[in-house]
């Protein structure tokens, strides 16, 4: 394995673990050329899926191009890299479960969507924003209105008796 810093190519296991999902392993290396550490993932290689893009070209699916759209989408945000790499397994695994080797890419999108949705308002905005490209502000405020009805449903304040 290739340091991502000084490119020196042996390296040392620190830690080994499954994810969560236990669809990957998770190695914690150790540079023996510079001393920095850096993590890295191990799947099981699946049959190539095809995603079917909006003009109808495919393309092998690419978890790169996933990950890379997850880690805009949380930029600047308090969620860490593995929480991001476990949701692109997440989003990989419900792809593989269907028997089709086809998907488009709006369903991709759509899984994204679901589990940002769950983890970061702010993420989900942002990712919805590229993925749905909204036209102008409208089209965008539709969405936050539709994102905050359906997460937190307006209730009224209940008054508290006064003690005094």
């Amino acid at each position: 394995m290739k340091c991502p810093f000084c490119s020196y190519k042996e390296d040392k296991v620190v830690d080994s673990r499954a994810t969560a999902e236990g669809s990957a392993v998770r190695r914690r290396r150790e540079c023996l050329g510079c001393g920095k550490r850096f993590t890295t993932y191990e799947y099981v290689e699946q049959v190539s899926l095809m995603v079917i893009k909006k003009d109808g070209r495919r393309e092998a699916f690419d978890r790169k191009k996933v990950l890379s759209g997850i880690m805009k989408a949380f930029e600047k945000r308090p969620i860490g890299i593995d929480k991001m790499e476990e949701l692109v397994i997440q989003v990989e695994r419900a792809i593989q479960k269907k028997p089709d080797r086809e998907v488009l890419a709006s369903r991709i999108g759509e899984l994204i969507m679901e589990r940002l949705k769950k983890i970061d308002d702010v993420a989900y905005v942002r990712f919805a924003s590229v993925y749905r490209q909204f036209k102008d502000v409208g089209q965008f405020m539709e969405e936050l209105k539709f994102m905050l009805n359906k997460e937190k449903p307006k209730r009224k304040k209940q008054r508290r008796p006064h003690h005094g």
